[in-house]
């Protein structure tokens, strides 16, 4: 592997194709246990039976934290949807209805952190969010009563992938136990940021399979915009989630 380029980059891991399996190599700053969390929790979704690549291994290459997984050949949902606009309904309600067999598992006791606790801790260590917000939005999430389920924390068309017409789940770093009204509003918000149409599409589309209203997943918006602001997001973004915050009355 050291004369192989990666074939994908990202904030916390760098990727590799290596004897037609995907090694997903992570970076030294980030915890020991970082592969071995990351990698328990997509096998629990492998064997639960989401279409979700296998995991093989979860050791060292180099020294370095790594999972080593199926490879998956194909293309993104994302780069189908807008290449293929007349399509784009049927990929986003086939997104929603992925997206929904997550939301009916029941997480695996201490393989999945508590959103709960994930979101104080990220509300906690937003970056450039005023204490008296900070304060508002833990108080709000207290408030807030659900149903622990499985929740894939990063949903969006990019983290999945088309492969004979099979369609797998990817980057499962995100996941929690959490309210599936939260995970949706999560999503809401990221394609919110680039894509109104589509953002406003998806919670429509998601709303009408579920039986769930749009009221109470955008109950959800300032606590998941603050605690998105512990990520190292884009000034742009930052500033766009601030603002959301600040329209809420908390």
């Amino acid at each position: 592997m050291h004369h192989t380029s990666p074939i994908a980059k990202g904030n916390t891991a760098e990727i590799y194709l290596h004897d037609n399996r995907i090694l997903k190599v992570f970076k030294d700053y980030l915890p020991d246990t970082e592969a071995e969390m990351e990698g328990n929790k997509q096998q629990f979704a492998y064997e639960a039976g989401l279409p979700v690549p296998k995991v093989f291994s979860i050791d060292k290459i180099n020294g370095k934290q790594a999972i080593t997984m199926e490879y998956v050949k194909g293309q993104t949902v994302g780069e189908l949807y807008f290449s293929d606009k007349e399509q784009a309904e049927y990929y986003l309600a086939i997104s929603v209805n992925i997206q929904q067999k997550i939301h009916r598992m029941i997480p695996k006791a201490g393989t999945f952190e508590l959103m709960y606790d994930k979101l104080c801790r990220q509300i906690k260590a937003a970056y450039n969010l005023e204490e008296k917000y900070k304060n508002a939005l833990l108080r709000k999430l207290d408030k807030m009563i659900f149903e622990n389920r499985l929740c894939h924390g990063d949903f969006h068309l990019f983290n999945l992938i088309l492969a004979k017409e099979k369609m797998y789940i990817i980057d499962w770093v995100d996941s929690s136990a959490g309210d599936i009204r939260a995970d949706v509003c999560r999503t809401y918000l990221l394609y919110s940021q680039y894509f109104s149409e589509l953002a406003n599409s998806y919670l429509q589309i998601y709303c009408e399979k579920s039986g769930l209203s749009k009221e109470e997943i955008l109950q959800w918006v300032p606590i998941i915009a603050g605690a998105g602001l512990a990520a190292n997001v884009p000034a742009e973004n930052a500033a766009c989630l601030l603002e959301i915050i600040k329209s809420y009355p908390l």
